[in-house]
């Protein structure tokens, strides 16, 4: 029993195996882009047209094909492509080459797979040289009726045409066009070439006129922009040079200022030395007449003759020497004055012209530089007219020092002789002296009148020693000649000692 179960189960395998792979050998499957064309023993269709062909088509499913009875083959049903290239003569005689590409495919219908099946079933790679061929000649025989012009413009027209006068071939074919492209036109006189040079030269113009306006627009907004910053540097400028007038102006009042301050000073010190020299004036004559006179009456009559002689000499010459002082001093201050008015005029014109030469440089410049330059010849200015009055002070002050000398000697000039003589009576007894320097012995008779007569003649043979009293007497410098003028201005000559017994 087991036996007899394993061999009709081996039997019963070897049957599904043998039915398999039979019906895998009669199966035949049609892809979607491909349809079966059956031929052979009973190759027939339900329909009509399956009866008028003699053959069956099958698309989108399988079939039986009984091998030895019957013959499958399989027709392409996917799109194919032809490119296209024609040599052909426009309307207006000018040759051109006109590529293209066709893509097409074996109609969806059963009348179009039929018509390829029985024209290209065995020669499908035929298909793309039929078709060159076919729309080739569509081509040139409408191209032939066309201008350079519509070839170019309206290229839609061409491939119309085209198709719909290749559409009964094509459907003879059982082929379909789905588009047809002209890709490029080209001609060997370059018609095409010159036809485009107009417009582009009108383009090329329109894009130069168009440059050169934005040329000129950048140009006048580049020179507004320049004539802006212009005007604002000017005002810039302006504002600096202004800004910089006000501080040279402070820097000038702070300049003037210091000498301003140190000529106020001299003139207050001068005043103050005026004041001094007054108050001094004051305490010497006060001096004299505490000190002096008494110790002066003691020697009063020994100088008195003398003094009575050369005094109006004296006074002359004080006066002189008081009216000399003040005009040597008014000169001075007139000559102070003069040097501070030139010096004032000339910083003046050293400004006017320091501003006239920067005047171009630009008004707030010169503005301050003139500024500068008047503040300089107010400064000079003043300082000239501070030592002029300072040195006028000192003059007045000399002269009043004269004066007031010239008063005390007019009032009491015996009391000022004997102390010009007391103050200078070393020097007096040194000249009358020398006349001793050469004595190694001397023998002096009748006591104190024989050394007073000596002395007396000593002074005689001393010619220093008595120009120099006599000086002191006049109040004055030794005049060279020994000659003392008088009051009246006539020379006087010198009076002799008392003769020595």
């Amino acid at each position: 029993m087991p036996t007899q179960y394993l061999i009709i189960g081996g039997a019963a395998l070897a049957a599904l195996l043998i039915l398999i792979l039979l019906f895998k050998a009669v199966w035949r499957v049609a892809e979607p882009n491909e349809a079966l064309i059956i031929s052979g023993l009973g190759a027939r269709g339900n329909s009509e047209l399956a009866d008028s062909l003699g053959f069956k088509i099958v698309t989108g499913k399988g079939t039986a094909v009984f091998p030895g009875f019957q013959t499958a083959r399989r027709l392409r049903l996917d799109s194919r492509a032809a490119n296209l290239q024609v040599s052909c003569v426009t309307q207006q005689g000018i040759p051109v080459v006109v590529r293209g590409v066709v893509i097409y495919k074996v109609g969806d219908d059963l009348h179009s797979i039929a018509n390829a099946a029985r024209r290209f079933l065995d020669q499908q790679d035929s298909m793309n040289g039929a078709i060159h061929e076919l729309f080739t000649g569509h081509l040139r025989s409408i191209i032939g009726n066309l201008t350079v012009e519509d070839l170019i413009l309206n290229r839609e027209r061409l491939t119309g045409e085209t198709r719909a006068s290749a559409a009964d071939e094509m459907i003879k074919l059982g082929l379909i066009v789905d588009s047809l492209q002209i890709q490029e036109i080209d001609d060997e006189t370059g018609y095409i070439t010159n036809l485009g040079k107009p417009h582009a030269a009108k383009i090329a113009a329109s894009a130069r006129i168009a440059e050169a306006q934005r040329d000129q627009e950048a140009t006048e907004a580049e020179q507004i922009a320049a004539a802006n910053k212009a005007a604002a540097w000017r005002d810039a400028q302006i504002k600096q040079a202004s800004y910089q007038a006000e501080i040279d102006e402070a820097q000038a009042r702070s300049r003037q200022a210091g000498p301003l301050s140190e000529a106020s000073a001299r003139q207050e010190v001068v005043v103050q030395e005026t004041r001094a020299a007054e108050l001094e004036a004051a305490l010497a004559e006060q001096r004299l007449q505490a000190q002096v006179r008494k110790p002066a009456d003691a020697k009063a009559y020994e100088t008195v003759k003398l003094s009575q002689a050369e005094r109006d000499a004296r006074i002359a010459q004080a006066e002189a020497e008081a009216r000399e002082t003040e005009l040597r001093a008014t000169a001075q201050a007139s000559q102070v004055k003069q040097a501070a008015a030139a010096e004032a005029e000339s910083v003046r014109l050293r400004g006017e012209a320091a501003a006239a030469a920067t005047k171009a440089t630009g008004l707030g410049e010169a503005e301050a530089a003139k500024a500068r330059g008047l503040a300089a010849a107010e400064a000079a200015k003043a300082q000239g007219l501070a030592e002029a009055e300072a040195a006028r002070a000192k003059g007045l002050a000399e002269a009043e020092a004269i004066r007031a000398r010239s008063e005390a000697l007019a009032e009491n000039q015996e009391a000022v002789i004997a102390q010009q003589l007391a103050e200078n009576w070393p020097k007096i007894v040194e000249s009358g002296a020398k006349a001793f320097g050469n004595v190694d012995h001397m023998v002096v008779l009748n006591g104190a009148q024989g050394i007073e007569e000596m002395l007396a003649k000593a002074l005689t043979l001393g010619g220093t020693g008595l120009g120099l009293a006599r000086t002191l007497l006049a109040g004055g410098a030794p005049a060279s000649n020994g000659v003392v003028p008088a009051a009246n201005g006539t020379p006087v000559p010198p009076k002799d000692p008392d003769p020595v017994p």
